[in-house]
């Protein structure tokens, strides 16, 4: 599952620790997923969007198709 994650937090201007704390897990998590080492629980990848106030859509390529589509 791809992710714009990184881009994201950078964007705005979180560290992989700010991010792993306001969603309740390691640093290490957050880093296998943004690099696609791993795919977060359907709980924590709605906690991570939440974060970013956006919806998974727009976080992840839930569809394969390596676009980030925005729910209508």
């Amino acid at each position: 599952m791809n992710n714009i994650m990184a881009q994201l937090r950078r964007k705005r201007k979180l560290s992989q620790v700010d991010l792993s704390e306001m969603v309740g897990v390691s640093r290490i998590s957050i880093s296998k997923i943004e690099n696609c080492k791993c795919v977060p629980s359907l709980k924590l990848a709605n906690e991570i969007a939440k974060a970013f106030n956006l919806t998974l859509y727009e976080v992840f390529d839930l569809d394969g198709t390596g676009t980030f589509k925005k729910l209508k």
